[in-house]
């Protein structure tokens, strides 16, 4: 600590020469260390992660957007019809949380500047009056002296504080990519559903009214007529449940965009394809996730912080506070006085055991969270990837097998029908049974997509879909639209 003390102002009247004022002041504008806030640090660094892991833009590279301009940009990829990709860009930009996680920069970079000025002087001024006719009057400046010796240090911690800081923005981000990804599949799945289900419940029309018919003319019993009725009753209300489970998924969906009142009225531009369903990703995808999460690698940029921090305490335990000034002091009546001082402090009860020891422990536990952050990430990869198989394979399932048997069955069934060898009832059982393979199949495309969607949050990167992806069958009755989410 600096201290600089002046008694008597009296006699000191001149101010002090200009010679003597600017390298002082130069000397005061080059250690304290300068510095502002930029709105575009820190979330320029953000859009850059985004882009190269999730191939989307945030739309925060210099700051925060204007919300009109926002909005207005919302409702332009609205327009079209809502796709994967629009999704992920207006969650980007419009997600609540997210939104709030990108305002954290601002507060981690105010630290990091906060770290890399000096502590303000302190300036006192005393006034004492006596016998004489003029007051005497004492005035002191103390400055922290010791924080020109580790301001370096600081300011070096606290950017790579600001850099773990950004990296755990950027992973939020992507975060949200992969659960906005998942709620659109959830949607395109329950849209796909509830077509299925009307289809269905056609079908089982047809089938009542065939049964009512056949007992208006005798061929049919009662208890056929009631079986008949009651399933087609509870497929309507089997359809009224997946109604309200796609409102459901719309309104999630609707939480992640940040959307409200007239934006929320969207409608899906797109519907799920068919993925490759012969050869997976040959990749090391474990090694790949180590290397592309931006968790791991803030966990390990805060882990490096804590040893140098300990390293810090370590070095400055036997440095105490250092005072060094000059005084001034003329008695009324005796000559005047100016000379140095120095006041060191001794470091003999408080040589920061307990701060370093402290330091120790929180760089353990640092430590300890990276190696589970690191053992969590290796495993999410293997869950992940072995759901994505799983999907492939019942996929190819559907597709090779059941579902041609399933229309096979159909088709023969209405030979069979047309040469009178069975009646209504049975074809219609058939092309029932069909339907439901159907969904069965678009629940399996769903779980497809969804797997891929977690396995690309667990490698911390976009995987891409092979061109070559083939388009999933059309259902019975419907066109079928083929674009990949």
């Amino acid at each position: 600590m600096t201290r600089f003390e002046v008694r008597d102002f009296r006699l000191f009247p001149d101010p002090l020469p200009a010679s003597r004022g600017r390298p002082a002041l130069l000397l005061l504008c080059l250690t304290a260390g300068c510095g502002s806030v930029q709105a575009s640090r820190g979330h320029d660094q953000v859009a850059a992660l985004v882009a190269d892991h999730a191939g989307a833009r945030t739309h925060w590279q210099a700051g925060p957007p204007p919300d009109d301009q926002v909005a207005a940009w919302v409702r332009g990829l609205l327009a079209p019809g809502l796709t994967r990709q629009s999704a992920i860009e207006i969650a980007l930009v419009n997600n609540p949380a997210l939104n709030e996680t990108y305002e954290h920069l601002g507060v981690s970079q105010a630290d990091m500047v906060q770290a890399g000025l000096l502590r303000n002087p302190t300036l006192g001024i005393d006034l004492g009056f006596g016998n004489t006719p003029f007051p005497e009057m004492r005035g002191s400046i103390v400055q922290d002296f010791l924080d020109l010796f580790v301001l370096s240090h600081r300011k070096e911690m606290a950017r790579a504080q600001f850099t773990a800081d950004t990296l755990r923005v950027a992973h939020q981000a992507l975060e949200t990519v992969a659960e906005v990804s998942k709620a659109v599949v959830e949607v395109q799945v329950g849209t796909a559903l509830v077509e299925r289900r009307a289809l269905a419940l056609e079908t089982l029309g047809a089938d009542a009214d065939l049964t009512k018919s056949r007992f208006d003319a005798g061929t049919a019993t009662e208890l056929e007529q009631a079986e008949d009725t009651a399933t087609y009753e509870d497929a309507r209300l089997a359809l009224e449940r997946e109604r309200l489970e796609l409102m459901e998924r719309r309104e999630r969906l609707n939480r992640w965009l940040g959307l409200t009142g007239p934006a929320t009225a969207w409608t899906l531009r797109e519907t799920l394809s068919e993925p490759p369903l012969d050869a997976g990703d040959p990749r090391d995808l474990e090694s790949l996730a180590l290397k592309q999460r931006l968790d791991v690698a803030a966990s390990a940029q805060q882990a490096a912080l804590m040893r140098k921090a300990v390293d810090l305490a370590r070095s400055t335990r036997f440095v105490g506070r250092l005072d060094i000034g000059v005084d001034a002091h003329q008695d009324p009546d005796g000559p005047r006085v100016i000379g140095p001082n120095l006041s060191i402090e001794l470091p003999i009860f408080d040589q920061r055991q307990a701060t370093i020891a402290r330091l120790e422990a929180e760089r353990r536990e640092t430590d300890r969270r990276h190696e589970r952050l690191v053992v969590d990430a290796r495993s999410e990869v293997r869950v992940a990837a072995a759901r994505l198989d799983s999907a492939r394979q019942m996929l190819a399932h559907y597709q090779r097998t059941l579902l041609p048997l399933r229309r096979s069955i159909v088709e023969l069934t209405l030979q069979a029908y047309n040469g009178m060898f069975v009646g209504a009832p049975r074809l219609l059982a058939a092309k029932r049974a069909e339907l439901e393979a159907d969904r069965g199949y678009v629940e399996a495309l769903g779980a497809y997509w969804t797997a891929h969607a977690e396995l690309e949050r667990a490698v911390g990167r976009r995987l891409d879909v092979p061109a070559t992806a083939g388009t999933p069958p059309s259902s019975p009755n419907t066109a079928q639209r083929t674009i990949a989410p």
